[in-house]
């Protein structure tokens, strides 16, 4: 019986379900994809900020797994919710891409004053209007190849983008600048990738060899922090943390959505022990002036 992969079907996330599958069967299973298209999908013409809630481009695919038409999904870490439905978990993160974020078109100090840059994350719009606050920040929706298409058509002069979405669908050669994590916070998740299925399921054991332990402890403070401060992917927080050895060490922001104030932290623990760094993390930066900025951004 084969195992069924729940996946979008966008290139992207194609991409990633066939990598996984390719693991997979490397290891001895035979796999199958089922595309299942997710509120997300559906909603193109609003910006993602705007559209509100969280799970959006998770909702329908965890039904799936829950009813048995599906036995793993794999997503973009960065789009999966922090608090999973019962009888779903996280069986696995496999090793992480390039977490940082990507500009395509030109870098970010050769764009003239005024010049447009379109990105779909509050989190980069914001930290752009900080970097370049004489620059007109618009949103574009759509999958990858969209908005790179709208790049080329001129309706933009710049793009900022995962650089990890970039490099596995082949485009890295079109990646104009990485911004570092201090110029531009990721996202909580950023460049991993999450393979969720049932905790009584046969995907749960086959899973488990393609989890990464570092990037698994990594992702698991970033969410901790999100977690804290009860946001969702859709609101100007940003989190990166390393594992170097047996430490691990966590950044995290939150930013108002014009750029004009920001509340930073740093926290570092041991790398068995994410969710109390993050955690930690995530309640100094509320208590520093990061509560006032996400109350607004909610009104």
């Amino acid at each position: 019986m084969p195992l069924t992969i729940a996946s979008r079907g966008s290139q992207l996330a194609l991409w990633q379900a066939r990598w996984v599958g390719g693991q997979l069967t490397a290891l001895g299973h035979e796999c199958r994809i089922e595309i299942i298209k997710t509120t997300g999908d559906k909603i193109t013409d609003v910006p993602l900020a705007k559209v509100g809630g969280k799970g959006l481009f998770t909702k329908e695919i965890e039904e799936a797994l829950l009813d048995g038409r599906a036995d793993l999904a794999v997503h973009s870490l960065k789009d999966l919710p922090t608090e999973l439905p019962a009888g779903l978990a996280l069986a696995a993160v496999p090793e992480r891409e390039d977490p940082h974020d990507a500009v395509v078109g030109r870098k970010l100090a050769d764009l003239p004053a005024g010049a447009t840059v379109g990105t779909s994350s509050l989190r980069r719009a914001a930290q752009l209007r900080r970097l370049r606050p004489d620059l007109i920040i618009e949103s574009i929706r759509g999958n990858l190849d969209t908005r790179l298409r709208k790049l080329d058509e001129g309706q933009y002069a710049a793009v900022v983008l995962a650089a990890a979405g970039l490099k596995r669908l082949g485009w890295a050669g079109r990646i104009a600048e990485i911004l570092s994590a201090e110029a531009m916070c990721p996202a909580v998740g950023q460049g991993a990738l999450a393979i969720e299925t049932r905790t009584d399921g046969v995907g749960w054991d086959a899973c488990a060899a393609l989890n990464h332990a570092a990037t698994h402890s990594a992702v698991a403070a970033e969410r901790a922090f999100l977690r804290a401060l009860g946001g969702g992917c859709q609101v100007p927080i940003g989190a990166h943390a390393t594992v170097n050895g047996e430490q691990l060490h966590l950044a995290g922001l939150v930013i108002a959505p014009d750029g004009s104030a920001v509340v930073r932290g740093e926290r570092e623990g041991p790398a068995d022990a994410p969710e109390n760094i993050g955690a930690t993390l995530g309640a100094e930066v509320l208590e520093a002036g990061g509560r006032a900025i996400l109350e607004a951004v909610v009104q």
